[in-house]
């Protein structure tokens, strides 16, 4: 039987967003230019209550490809257990239609984002982006399938399709497991794991995984192999990186 390896990965763009028309970065006094950094440089601002005290999570999907309640519910959990966020944390839930894709690169990707994005930081909160897709990742292959990905500072794409294909088997994960493990894993990402914009306290960064952690049990592990990394289980993550996470301001 020929084994297939689901990943959960992020991405580092060179964004050029702060040189484009002041129209496409600004509005309403908010600058989106702020939302559209590399990757890990607003971790401590999402860890810490410094300079913002809520939290917005704009979830949008494509119709048909909606995350279960219960994933999402998991996801605002794990993220209450690691930020400091007075206000709360809230998710705005909406759906758009398919735009039609067989399988979306990245430009793909926050070419949707920047057609659909509502909120931006303000006014004490900060938001992010995350969008369910219905297509696969088009770095997909044949042995190896890409999850979900984090991008931007604030933004994460998770591959809904994908992830319904490899859930609700028989020897597979349920298809709430994995939706939470892949969001809190990207999310993760965003928070600057592993030595990604949070700094590491101990040397637990994969070496031949960069940006990843090498302890197997943790979240951030580079690899999900569905139905026996996972099992029936969502991973937690290891000691080391909540170490990290603290002291970049998280709790």
């Amino acid at each position: 039987m020929k084994k297939i390896i689901a990943v959960i990965t992020l991405a580092f763009l060179v964004l050029t967003s702060c040189s484009k028309d002041d129209s496409e970065n600004s509005s309403g006094g908010v600058v989106k230019a702020n939302n559209k950094k590399t990757l890990g440089t607003s971790a401590h601002d999402l860890l810490s209550e410094d300079k913002f005290d809520t939290m917005l999570i704009e979830l949008v999907y494509v119709e048909g490809f909606e995350p279960s309640v219960t994933a999402i519910d998991n996801f605002v959990y794990f993220l209450s257990n690691r930020v400091y966020k007075s206000g709360g944390i809230r998710v705005e839930k909406r759906s758009i239609p398919s735009p039609g894709n067989e399988t979306y690169t990245n430009a793909q990707i926050i070419a949707i984002e920047d057609a659909n994005r509502m909120y931006y930081n303000q006014d004490g909160q900060i938001a992010v982006w995350a969008f369910f897709a219905d297509a696969k990742s088009s770095t997909d292959t044949n042995t190896s399938v890409v999850l979900g990905t984090a991008y931007r500072n604030t933004s994460f794409v998770i591959y809904e399709n994908t992830i319904k294909k490899l859930s609700n088997n028989p020897f597979k994960p349920s298809t709430t497991i994995l939706e939470t493990t892949v969001m809190s894993h990207e999310f993760g990402h965003i928070l600057g794991l592993t030595n990604s914009g949070t700094a590491l306290q101990s040397d637990h960064e994969d070496s031949e995984h960069k940006r990843h952690c090498k302890v197997s049990s943790c979240l951030m592990y580079w690899e999900s192999e569905s139905g026996n990394v996972l099992g029936g289980t969502i991973p937690q993550l290891d000691s080391q990186c909540i170490a990290d996470l603290r002291a970049n301001g998280g709790k």
